[in-house]
């Protein structure tokens, strides 16, 4: 292996990992073929308010108890879904990368200890361009991390994050984030394919529009035989509110009442069809099921 400065850093990261290997891949899945397992890059920090402002805390505090969700910061997961079947390896979206938070950007080093290359990595698909999905693809010297890859978004969401007017008119609360995405977008426009809702973006995998996290967040069901994985991304973000009350506007969405219709939506679909799903920020590596309980649902870690 060329010892670049990059392959060294990461050989360093992954040294350090090695003896905790088993918990970089949190679960797993298979679909025929199809190896479906989530990759940790770390976790955030969020104030309670990033997700629950604007909520009534009379009615919020029980869910909270319920969940067992402590007064303070929240740490959620951050899952990144990789697929590997042979000749691809396909990661679904590229996690925080160097400089967001210090608790994630963990990815390369979480790689490395399962022994795949950024040079391995065939494809990134992304589900939308927050920082911790997105920012990920450039290393600590603003290279492509995977070099190799063919960088796959929805056009919506693309359109949306490229044009120098978002920076303006996203709001002071965003306005880094948008610039952020926009200079990653820069990098990766010569190698990135742009997809539609439907569309068919690989061999068993579909793009579904999933709006309202971001106007143009997508979602992606993997198919194997009969059955499927649906990667959600940001569209079902949390493992309390949003299942137990779906229909409750969530601080973190761009757009909450799109988004709260498409969450209640996909949870009709996944429990209905007992699909299993992949959430970057659900608990436990983010694979399981959504089953229904009460007038809401609950989240079901696979395994």
């Amino acid at each position: 292996m060329d010892l670049t400065r990059r392959n060294f850093g990461l050989a360093a990261a992954a040294g350090l990992a090695a003896a905790a290997a088993p918990g970089w891949a949190s679960s797993r899945i298979e679909l025929g073929s199809k190896r479906i397992e989530t990759v940790s890059d770390g976790y955030l920090t969020l104030p309670p308010e990033f997700v629950f402002g604007g909520l009534d805390p009379e009615a919020l505090q029980p869910v909270l108890q319920q969940h067992g969700i402590a007064a303070g910061p929240l740490k959620p997961e951050v899952n990144v879904t990789m697929l590997r079947e042979e000749g691809r390896v396909v990661l679904f979206d590229a996690g925080a990368g160097p400089g967001f938070q210090d608790s994630a950007g963990k990815l390369p080093a979480a790689l490395e200890a399962l022994g795949v290359a950024p040079a391995d990595v065939t494809h990134v698909v992304f589900t939308h361009c927050h920082p911790d999905h997105l920012w990920g693809v450039l290393d600590d010297f603003d290279d492509l991390l995977f070099p190799e890859a063919v960088h796959l978004m929805g056009q919506r969401e693309w359109d949306y994050w490229y044009d120098p007017e978002t920076t303006d008119r996203i709001g002071s609360s965003r306005a880094a984030m948008a610039a952020g995405a926009r200079r990653r977008l820069e990098v990766l426009e010569d190698r990135m394919q742009l997809v539609a809702d439907g569309e068919e973006i690989l061999p068993g995998v579909a793009a579904r529009a999933t709006p309202g996290h971001t106007p143009g967040h997508m979602s992606f069901e993997i198919r194997g035989g009969s059955e499927s994985v649906m990667v959600l991304g940001d569209a079902i973000g949390n493992h309390h509110v949003s299942f137990t009350e779906p229909a409750w506007p969530v601080g973190s969405d761009q757009d909450p009442q799109t988004a709260a219709a498409v969450r209640l939506r996909l949870l009709d679909q996944l429990a209905s069809g007992q699909m299993q799903l992949a959430g970057c920020h659900l608990p436990g590596g983010g694979l399981g099921r959504a089953e229904r309980q009460g007038s809401g649902y609950r989240f079901v870690p696979h395994g």
